[in-house]
């Protein structure tokens, strides 16, 4: 953090500890704190993120004072993440296509816009895909076959996310067919003359195995053509995720798809034992928790294969991830009970990550779909701050919701990508300003309890009048 930002920070800091003894809340608490000075904030951390040319035209990346701190891998510490022994809770989101735009020359500048974008309302983390497979453009065009012109593109991506200080969590396979995916795994081994029964199968047979974990080495072993700098040894590399919503219906029990976990997870470590890795799953409860099973959205939930706190117990999985979609999953007509739900089905999972898993939980997928009955933009941002609030509330208590990424941030110029859910910045004001305020809600507490706390010791340092976490 340069000095200015830590003068800032401090000013704050006096500001309150003299007008406001009794409540030190730093832009996390909107009943407290001063618009107006929240507003200044936000807009000190989007100059302070944002460079600007000669002419005062935002260029989008990061100032030279930023170069400064080291760009390090993110870690876990305890139930939280962590970056320079700071705090580092997550804004993030998704846009899945990054590296299938960056092959062409003339889609290429929309990925360095999105970043730019996603940057100036302070979002530091974005989900996209490491993988397509055997598709128009595909990365591997077969089993350990890859068109070099789509992994220059990944390095494009990757290089690109680094400018504009974004880390990346990079999806290694999908459960469903688009970019190929487990189905694509399946066809390959009936090509090569394997019996094989069904999709699930990717799970379980030895050759198909072999096939993901020979992509695996290979993306994890580039070495990135732009910065020269191999992705396992890359701090823009937040974490590698498994598979992207992973299901195995052929087996309820969950045993195949928790064997191939275990497995997978394992061999991502000996490749790659500095990054974080994470399953990628939607956070349905299954046999292990019957208790719990309840909870799940319906009742076709539990037959799906997968366990949220079994599956996470898995040595070398670092953190969890859940997917929120009450739309999908409860009713697509726009309904109170879908943010009813998406409290509850937050807190359920913070709870269980604190006490059953010990690990931060990362809600790496929600949003609502524009092609929903009723949608309104109104309902939009009432359900993006339902999600914020809640991982707030959790911040506050030095709890295990460590972040959330919308599903998903687009650029201008892609509505024809929209699957419904996309938001465009620009075209969005009252979204934009809601994340906005949330980057700058956890800008100060990542930054500020660091100096009060250290992740909630209870220790009191300089304002002795206050418990930080309790404030806050």
């Amino acid at each position: 953090m340069d000095i200015h930002t830590t003068i800032l920070l401090l000013s704050i800091l006096l500001v309150y500890n003299l007008n406001n003894t009794n409540c030190l809340t730093l832009g996390l608490n909107e009943d407290h704190v001063s618009n107006t000075m929240l507003d200044k904030t936000t807009h000190h951390f989007s100059n302070h993120r944002i460079g600007y040319d000669d002419d005062g035209d935002d260029m989008g990346r990061m100032d030279d004072g930023d170069e400064d701190e080291p760009w390090t891998m993110v870690q876990k510490s305890g139930k939280q993440f962590a970056v320079n022994d700071q705090p580092f809770y997550v804004n993030g989101f998704n846009t899945y296509w990054l590296m299938v735009f960056a092959v062409d020359a003339s889609t290429r500048g929309k990925v360095t816009e999105l970043f730019q974008q996603a940057s100036g309302v302070g979002m530091t983390v974005c989900r996209t895909w490491a993988f397509n497979d055997g598709q128009w453009r595909a990365l591997q065009k077969k089993p350990s076959v890859y068109d070099e012109d789509v992994f220059k593109a990944l390095d494009f991506v990757v290089s690109e996310a680094k400018k504009f200080k974004i880390r990346l969590i990079l999806s290694l396979t999908n459960n469903w067919d688009s970019y190929g995916g487990k189905p694509q795994y399946v066809r390959w081994g009936k090509e090569a003359g394997l019996n094989l029964t069904n999709d699930d199968d990717f799970f379980s047979h030895p050759t198909l195995k072999d096939y993901y974990k020979a992509h695996i080495k290979t993306v994890l072993n580039r070495v990135n053509t732009i910065t020269n700098i191999t992705y396992k040894d890359d701090p823009t590399i937040f974490a590698w995720e498994l598979i992207n919503e992973a299901r195995c219906t052929s087996d309820p029990s969950g045993d195949k798809l928790q064997e191939w976990i275990e497995e997978m997870a394992y061999y991502v470590k000996t490749v790659d034992p500095k990054h974080l890795v994470e399953i990628g799953l939607e956070g349905f409860y299954g046999p292990s928790t019957p208790n719990k099973v309840p909870i799940n959205p319906n009742t076709y939930c539990q037959q799906v294969g997968t366990d949220f706190i079994r599956n996470h117990q898995v040595l070398g999985v670092d953190f969890a991830s859940v997917h929120i979609y009450a739309d999908s999953w409860i009713s697509p007509p726009i309904s109170d009970t879908h943010i009813t739900f998406t409290k509850s089905w937050m807190q359920s999972h913070i709870d269980d990550a604190e006490k059953y898993l010990g690990m931060p939980v990362i809600f790496s997928e929600f949003g609502v779909s524009a092609k929903d009955p009723g949608f309104n933009t109104s309902f939009r941002d009432s359900l993006i701050s339902t999600v914020y609030n809640t991982l707030l509330d959790s911040a506050r208590k030095g709890g295990s919701g460590s972040g959330s990424l919308l599903w998903q941030v687009f650029p201008d110029g892609t509505e024809y990508m929209d699957d419904g859910y996309a938001i465009i910045l620009s075209k969005s004001p009252s979204t934009t300003k809601i994340i906005s305020r949330h980057s700058t809600r956890l800008t100060l507490f990542n930054s500020l309890c660091n100096w009060k706390c250290r992740w909630g010791c209870k220790k009191r340092h300089g304002f002795d009048e206050f418990d930080y976490h309790a404030e806050l």
